[in-house]
């Protein structure tokens, strides 16, 4: 039951009413969103000033716990860059990257999972549980969640022009994703929370990019959408201006043409790829600001760049 002795807010017109009805406006502007989303999944890739910041980390909680409680399936997967760093330079563990991904030999890639599943994970689900929901925090390997092969890249040599096979240590790349174990959290209260980490065929651990995780996990749920935090308003156009929707077609011609650049390249591959297979639709979000998963989905304008097939 609504507390109706509660002092209505004062409007800037004077009316105390007013507030009330932009709260109600919002609400109602809100619903038809939540009634088109009920019952389908979402995957949300977790990382960034997002998860670094504690006032916005506690925002994320309560977003997550708020679309379960609205009948949305959450699947949280995160990464944790900073802390891995951070950690292997405390053990004084040598580490670099090629292409933006951290070669992970065998001593590496322990302290990427004991950070990974470790305490991240279990910060990460804490809050949500926190926040009033019912978190279950996991890696690839549970349930062999994350069936994983190592990853191949290749470089050419600018001097002889010979593509040389580099090898990424334990860095891998999903092959298999174990369904069942996400459907049963979909038939529960449960909100699984989980670290980008695989095994592999013969017991390796695999060390897996988040985005990438997140993509595949999407892909094999089918879910309605993948949604990507991350620390940029989303896709910007030659003016600096943000895109709020791109085709498939359409963002492919933006990366030939090198309006998408950098490190908003492979994220924007990991929308293609999900868009190619069986997401309806991939958005780029801006972790940093309040409430972006909201406002993306149950708001008009939304809040990043959304990319469908096409």
């Amino acid at each position: 039951m609504n507390d109706h002795t509660k002092t209505p807010p004062q409007g800037a017109d004077g009316d105390g009413g007013a507030a009330w009805r932009n709260q109600a406006h919002t609400l109602a502007e809100a619903l038809p969103y939540m009634q088109r989303h009920e019952g389908h999944t979402f995957v949300i890739k977790y990382g960034g000033h997002a998860m670094g910041d504690d006032d916005l980390a506690k925002l994320f909680a309560e977003d997550v716990v708020l679309l379960k409680h609205v009948g949305i399936n959450p699947i949280v997967v995160h990464g944790g860059g900073p802390q891995i760093a951070e950690m292997l330079e405390r053990l004084k563990i040598q580490s670099s990257f090629v292409d933006g991904l951290r070669v992970t030999d065998a001593a590496t890639v322990e302290v990427v999972e004991m950070v990974l599943a470790g305490t991240i994970n279990k910060q990460i689900a804490a809050s949500i549980n926190g926040a009033g929901g019912f978190a279950v925090g996991l890696s690839g390997k549970d349930g062999n969640l994350i069936r994983a092969a190592k990853l191949r890249r290749t470089r050419r040599d600018p001097d002889s022009n010979i593509e040389k096979i580099l090898d990424l240590g334990f860095v891998g790349e999903p092959r298999q994703i174990s369904t069942h174990v996400l459907e049963v959290f979909e038939q529960s209260d449960m909100i699984p929370v989980i670290a980008p980490i695989g095994g592999g065929e013969k017991g390796e651990t695999f060390n897996i990019n988040a985005d990438t995780a997140a993509g595949a996990i999407a892909d094999a749920m089918s879910a309605r959408r993948l949604l990507l935090l991350t620390d940029v308003a989303g896709v910007l156009d030659e003016n600096g201006d943000l895109i709020p929707k791109l085709t498939a077609s359409e963002a492919r011609a933006l990366i030939d043409s090198g309006v998408i650049a950098d490190g908003m390249i492979p994220k924007v591959e990991t929308c293609l790829r999900a868009v190619d297979g069986d997401v309806d639709a991939a958005v780029i979000i801006d972790g940093r600001v309040p409430h972006a998963l909201l406002l993306e989905l149950f708001t008009e304008h939304g809040a990043g760049t959304l990319i469908e097939a096409g």
